[in-house]
């Protein structure tokens, strides 16, 4: 029973990578521009579906599908952003409205150029078993769980020392004051929108490499990279890695411990518990109060 227990904490710490990785880009979006793209996880299957065609087109390893991804994904990424700047009153929930009619159609184009049936990798090399003492999982889990790592920490590293990263969060504090500041906020907003475009890429090569997809699954993506911004709390990128951890152990361990079809109910057993105890997220800044 331990050794099952260690091996659903390990299956959750990897998974919890990989959500961390889908999350990356709509936590930095919504942390800079209080927008939330439901169109997200439809932009990470969409580099997903680039990766099998990849695969199955040139029969090459998925892996090699990551430049085309982040190309395609990065500028359908800024198309999004091109029509949410469109929005001049009530951004907020007009963008949540706009977002997800562009989610849908991103579905369907989906459906139209890869049919619905469900997709998976035929690489052995990924596939294979990595063993690290008592405890077993993919390749592929394990590798993505490090690029995962390394993006969020080259993600924090460029919102804190670079001079576009100190604009996103100029912009993201004052709008208004970022602009007497001499930044410009339609383009910082726009670089962001790229940025996330790119880690959504990366996001849906990881996904398919270790998981199965299918059209219809990018508004559950969406769902889960919400949990987990939340859980952080706006705009903290170590509090996405914590987020995204705990959701992937408590739904490993509820599959471990209880059944499969627990599983969605324990991530959102889990969001709720979070909201009601930290309403500012588990790394979350508390409201100042005069």
């Amino acid at each position: 029973m331990t050794e099952l227990i260690l091996q659903a904490l390990y299956s959750g710490l990897l998974q919890g990578g990989s959500y961390a990785l889908i999350a990356l880009g709509l936590a930095l979006v919504f942390g800079t521009m209080r927008v939330i793209n439901l169109a997200h996880g439809e932009l990470v299957l969409l580099a997903a579906y680039i990766a099998y065609s990849v695969e199955s087109g040139l029969g090459l390893n998925p892996a090699w599908a990551i430049p085309i991804a982040l190309l395609v994904v990065s500028a359908t990424s800024a198309g999004v952003y091109w029509i949410v700047s469109r929005i001049k009153q009530d951004r907020e929930i007009n963008s949540l409205i706009l977002t997800f009619g562009i989610g849908v159609i991103l579905t369907n184009l989906i459906l139209l150029i890869w049919k619905a049936d469900v997709r998976s990798t035929s690489s052995s090399w990924l596939q294979e078993a990595f063993v690290v003492g008592p405890l077993y999982s993919m390749r592929s889990e394990l590798i993505f769980f490090v690029v995962s790592l390394l993006l969020m920490g080259g993600l924090w590293w460029w919102l804190s020392r670079s001079w576009y990263g100190r604009a996103l969060r100029a912009v993201s504090s004052n709008r208004d004051a970022a602009k007497l500041m001499g930044i410009a906020p339609g383009r910082t907003e726009l670089v962001s929108f790229i940025v996330a475009g790119m880690l959504a890429g990366f996001a849906g090569v990881a996904l398919y490499s270790y998981g199965v997809i299918q059209p219809a699954y990018g508004g559950a993506l969406t769902v889960k990279a919400f949990i987990i911004t939340v859980l952080a709390g706006v705009g903290s990128i170590p509090g996405v890695l914590i987020g995204a951890v705990l959701l992937g152990v408590a739904e490993a361990l509820t599959v471990t411990l209880a059944s499969s079809a627990l599983q969605e109910l324990a991530g959102m057993t889990l969001f709720l518990l979070v909201l009601f105890v930290m309403p500012n997220g588990l790394m979350g800044a508390a409201r100042r109060r005069g």
